[in-house]
This record gives structure tokens, C-alpha cells and sequence, in this order.
């Protein structure tokens, strides 16, 4: 992978796959021309989060070369010069933002709210614990309302409570992966608010928080309704296996530094996510 496009972190785009959620979950808008239309939405919010990730790069590249894996990062390697970084930065943004305004207003007005608050979030709120972790849930958030506005959808409490939840149990574990390498409040000021029992603490009642949610979630009357099935108790299996393997990742292997990666390369993790969408896809739709 050339640097440049390896700055961009093209592998955490499949974050903003939760922009396809709100149309995913509403069977009644799905429609080719929808799914062209989330597609556009979903390149344009790559667009922005590879920008925030280029800044996040920028401000952080003389902490990552203290870091195991994080000093091959191309800022901080010094295969990007810091100026041609900048000029990606905003070229990204400029054309993200660009992308977003022509698919609509509110669209772009929540992928301008997500820019705010990562500009923030590097500059100063990434420094303060808890808040750090927060702020990475609300990104995830902003993009599942994005995906709404994208067709008039108003996400249920349910999935923003379990986007939430889900994102801030991926966000612990990583500052737990921190503290496992040894890095310290050098690296990252957050970390000196954290210690492993803290974070391990904080993962157990996230995680049961979650399972609560999602369980309450298929079995509500009005969501059985709106999906049209009584059966997305099916779907329980997968959430609970794929969380379960997260977390022993996270406490037992001790490699939960990378969430995507974690994802995309775990087996195991690949097998629940695909078969809680085909399930969830035959319920709904079949």
C-alpha cells in the first residue's frame, strides 16, 4: 500500500457502514436508487474520516513513534511529509464535505458536526478520559443519524442505544490495549485516568448494557411490528458469540489494539457479523 493511501486508512472505512443502517433496519425504503443513494453518502463520509484521521496523524506523529505498531504510521515514519499531509487533510475534507452538501443539507450538517468534533476530539478532547472514549461512541452515532437523513428515517432509540453502547465497549478495549503495551500518560494523557481494573470494570457493564439492549430490542412488541417478524430473538446468538469473542480478544489474547482489523482478519468475528446480516437480511426481508 503506497503511503498516501495508506494515511487515508482505507480499512476504517468499513466503519461508515452505519450510515447503511437506518435504511438497512426500514425495509419499506429499500430500492436500488436508495442504495446508490447511501452508497454516495457512505464515500463522502470516507471522505471526511480519512481527513480526521490525516490530522489525528499530524498532531500524534511525534507520540506514535513511542508506540510498538504506531511509528509506521506514514507521518510519523516520515514516508508523508507533514505539508504533503495537510494538503491530503484538506483535499479530503473539502471533497467529502462537497459530496455531502450535493446529497443533502442535513446529510452534510451532521458529516460537518462529525468534522467539529474530531477536530476537537485531536486537538484537546482525546486527552481526557472517558470523554476520549465518549466522543469515539458519538462519532458512530452522527453516522447512523446521517444515514437517516439521508431518506427521512428517524433511528429508533434501540439502534442508537446499541450503536452507542457497541462503540464505547470497542473504545474501552482499545485504551485497555494501550495499557497493555505499557504505554503511558506520555503517549496518551487519557491514560492516566485508567488502570485495567477500571477499564475491565467499565467493559463488563457496557457489555451487559448492551446485551440488555439488543435483547430488549427483539423482543419489543412495535420493533416486531415494524420489521414485520417475531423472530429477531434468531439474531441474539450471533450479537452475544461475536461480543463474547471481542471480549476474549481483549482479556485474553490482548490484541484488541486495532478494531477493524480485529474484524476483518478474526475469523471468528467475520463469521458472527456475516451471519447476524444474513439472518437479520431473511427475517426482514424473506
Amino acid at each position: 500500500m503506497s503511503p498516501i493511501l495508506k494515511l487515508m486508512r482505507p480499512h476504517q472505512w468499513v466503519k461508515n457502514a452505519f450510515v447503511a443502517a437506518p435504511l438497512f433496519f426500514t425495509p419499506d425504503h429499500m430500492s436500488v436508487g436508495a442504495v446508490l443513494v447511501v452508497l454516495a453518502g457512505i464515500i463522502a463520509f470516507s471522505a471526511v474520516a480519512s481527513g480526521v484521521y490525516v490530522l489525528n496523524d499530524y498532531m500524534d506523529r511525534e507520540a506514535d513513534r513511542q508506540h510498538p505498531s504506531k511509528r509506521k504510521r506514514p507521518l510519523a515514519a516520515g514516508t508523508v511529509s507533514p505539508g504533503l499531509g495537510l494538503g491530503l487533510m484538506v483535499g479530503l475534507m473539502v471533497g467529502g464535505l462537497a459530496g455531502a452538501v450535493w446529497l443533502s443539507r442535513d446529510f452534510a450538517l451532521i458529516v460537518f458536526a462529525y468534522l467539529v468534533l474530531n477536530a476537537a476530539y485531536s486537538f484537546y478532547l482525546k486527552h481526557l478520559s472517558i470523554i476520549d472514549v465518549m466522543v469515539v461512541a458519538l462519532g458512530f452515532v452522527l453516522r447512523v443519524y446521517a444515514g437517516g437523513v439521508l431518506f427521512g428515517i428517524a433511528p429508533t432509540v434501540w439502534i442508537i442505544a446499541c450503536t452507542m453502547l457497541l462503540a464505547m465497549f470497542i473504545a474501552l478495549a482499545k485504551r485497555r490495549d494501550d495499557l497493555v503495551k505499557g504505554l503511558g500518560d506520555d503517549h496518551r494523557p487519557s491514560l492516566k485516568g485508567y488502570n485495567r481494573h477500571f477499564l475491565d470494570t467499565g467493559l463488563a457493564v457496557v457489555l451487559a448494557s448492551l446485551l440488555v439492549s439488543y435483547l430488549l430490542y427483539t423482543t419489543d412488541p412495535v420493533n416486531m411490528a415494524n420489521l414485520g417478524t417475531e423472530r429477531l430473538f434468531l439474531t441474539v446468538p450471533f450479537v452475544m458469540a461475536g461480543v463474547l469473542r471481542y471480549l476474549q480478544i481483549t482479556l485474553v489474547e490482548e490484541r484488541s489494539g486495532s478494531p477493524t482489523t480485529v474484524v476483518l482478519r478474526d475469523r471468528f468475528m467475520l463469521v458472527t457479523v456475516l451471519g447476524w446480516i444474513a439472518t437479520f437480511a431473511i427475517l426482514i426481508y424473506g
